[in-house]
């Protein structure tokens, strides 16, 4: 499947971050600077652009699309929309974490929209991945032994939850959005992918790359 990378101006990690030449990749705003540092040049560059500002320093032949300030949806909202009308279903999120906190609770909420339609979608931070499930089963990456990994319900429940590979296993079980049932889990064996699945539902797995410190 072709995947659409999207790069916001959060804290930016290179970590698998390899698109081909049938993908595509968006710099959401201030997030054309975390390219610019790797050498990577946009296919389109979107935003209100009050991370960026000046876009003289931009090269030609990059395809802008400028929104107002006072929107209703964020950069990386837009992004997404615009990437979903192209076709696209499978997602790769980059500069979507650190910073502001409610910037990150705002992907995440935009990540559950499209994941209900049926998209894939990862948000790759420096410390964590974020992946979203709907109705489905996900096998994470491997990871060292005591990697936390957290699933929570998006919406009011998410039911016949089933965790393997991890610590605390369930089966089939329900998680509510009011009691975090799933918080700091942890990889038992690194040699051993962990596996998330969702009946009916929704749910969010935050996934760290480095092991908890005790």
């Amino acid at each position: 499947m072709e995947t659409c990378y999207i790069v916001g101006a959060g804290d930016f990690t290179s970590r698998d971050f390899a698109p081909t030449k049938n993908d595509f990749v968006i710099a959401a705003d201030g997030g054309y600077m975390a390219l610019e540092a790797i050498g990577h040049q946009p296919d389109l560059l979107l935003g209100d652009f009050d991370s960026l500002g000046d876009l003289e320093q931009i090269p030609t032949g990059i395809a802008i699309d400028r929104y107002a300030v006072e929107k209703d949806d964020t950069d990386m909202g837009l992004a997404l929309a615009r990437a979903w009308e192209m076709g696209y279903r499978d997602f790769s999120i980059y500069g979507g974490g650190g910073g502001r906190v409610d910037h990150l609770i705002a992907n995440i909420q935009t990540m559950c929209k499209y994941s209900r339609l049926g998209g894939s979608l990862r948000l790759i931070d420096p410390a964590y991945d974020v992946f979203v499930l709907t109705n489905g089963s996900l096998t994470l990456p491997l990871r060292q032994k005591h990697c936390l990994v957290s699933v929570f319900c998006h919406g009011e429940t998410a039911e016949g939850v089933t965790l393997r590979g991890l610590q605390y296993p369930l089966d089939r079980h329900m998680l509510t959005c009011d009691y975090p049932l799933g918080v700091s889990n942890q990889v038992m064996d690194e040699h051993i992918p962990a596996v998330v699945t969702v009946e009916n539902g929704t749910v969010y797995i935050i996934s760290y790359t480095e092991p908890s410190i005790h």
